[in-house]
């Protein structure tokens, strides 16, 4: 399946850099979605769009007998991108820079494959809008997919993610938790603005949030069992229009990373506990908590399968333990709904310095793009045999 994988290898560079070039955010892949139904119909595949919105499904093999679906992300993120490459975002504050053309490209390989085996039962073959927001109705790529029946009569589910500090030629999975809980918080501080030579005639959001701030930032190391793991981030602080004014009000916005069910339920309350804050200096606040995606978890017996695909394609010493991420997915839902299980493929330059997700400078060694396409394709057909 390698080797096979490996001819395909200028068309999937080929795909990959058409839609780095072209990235679209959140239920707007209008164009990698009709790129993706084009190469599906190539492969002799059952295609339908607009499933989850802006989603594609393929299915290849025998509508009766097992099912096991594939799952691929397509939407890019608000970055800008630094990379001086030929195939560079032309989509100017938007980037591929969580790797999801590559997952997307290697999924159509995995199709091209599959499409000259004789299967044992359906492949199903998702391509998920919106993987990395809610849009304003709460609804996410998974949940939307999910809700047009994307995975009805799916036994197995399975997806890769690149991972630009592991080299290329490797992969990590483990059965058991894959990834946090993620939610969201959103608070507006208020006080009394005026003039900044005056400070004593307003109550200042701006003084009032360094002390929510700190009281935020301790919440993981004194207010959390220190062995679960938890994460509080904010990424968000605004309010103000000129040096000598102080405002009326300050926002801020963060996120919430955890594992265990009462400790993500504990970080919201915590959140709300430290907004008092505010109100015990002479202000006031208004506090959004968004919940988000929960834990993903590995099913033992579809990781089994893929480690045992991956050690026949790249041999045992590349089929590495997972390190449990405080990063988010929302291919959680999905394996949620029926077994599933999610790799982490190695993506760097052996010898390179890593690359990180989410960074304008992200990109990945293509050499990759044939091994996540065969390691799919394998696993695939592995689970379709199963007794």
């Amino acid at each position: 399946m390698l080797s096979k994988a490996k001819q395909l290898k200028p068309r999937l560079v080929e795909i990959r850099r058409a839609i780095h070039r072209h990235p679209e955010p959140g239920f707007e892949v209008h164009q990698t979605a009709a790129q993706v139904a084009r190469v599906l119909l190539e492969c002799g595949a059952r295609c339908q769009t607009g499933i989850g919105i802006t989603g594609v499904v393929g299915r290849l093999g025998s509508e009766s007998g097992p099912v096991v679906a594939i799952r691929a992300d397509m939407d890019a993120l608000p970055i800008q991108e630094t990379n001086r490459v030929d195939y560079a975002s032309q989509v100017p504050g938007f980037m591929h820079a969580c790797g999801h053309d590559a997952h997307t490209a290697m999924l159509l390989g995995a199709a091209m494959l599959l499409a000259n085996e004789k299967l044992a039962g359906e492949v199903r073959f998702l391509f998920q809008p919106s993987e990395e927001a809610f849009d304003k109705q709460g609804v996410s790529g998974a949940t939307a997919m999910l809700a047009d029946h994307a995975l009805d009569g799916v036994d197995a589910v399975i997806a890769l993610h690149v991972t630009g500090t592991l080299d290329t030629g490797m992969i990590e999975i483990s059965p058991g938790v894959g990834s946090a809980a993620v939610d969201t918080f959103k608070a507006t501080i208020s006080g009394k603005g005026g003039h900044g030579a005056h400070p004593n005639q307003t109550i200042d959001p701006f003084w009032i949030t360094t002390q929510v701030l700190n009281a935020l930032y301790a919440v993981p190391s004194r207010r959390i069992d220190p062995l679960q793991p938890a994460v509080l981030s904010v990424g968000i602080v605004r309010g103000g229009s000129a040096a000598n004014i102080i405002p009326d009000t300050v926002y801020l916005e963060g996120t919430l990373r955890s594992i265990d069910a009462a400790v993500r339920q504990q970080l919201l309350d915590e959140v709300h506990n430290v907004l008092e804050i505010a109100r015990v200096m002479g202000g006031s606040y208004d506090l959004e908590l968004e919940t988000g995606y929960p834990s993903m978890v590995n099913d033992p017996v579809v990781v089994k399968q893929i480690r045992l695909a991956a050690a026949a394609l790249l041999g045992t010493d590349a089929v590495l333990p997972d390190r449990l991420s405080m990063g988010a997915e929302d291919f959680s839902y999905m394996a949620a709904a029926c077994p599933g299980a999610m790799f982490n493929l190695g993506v760097r330059h052996p010898g390179q310095p890593s690359r990180f997700l989410h960074n304008p400078k992200f990109d990945i060694d293509e050499n990759a793009l044939p091994i996540g396409a065969a390691i799919l394709a394998e696993s695939a057909l592995r689970l379709l045999t199963l007794p």
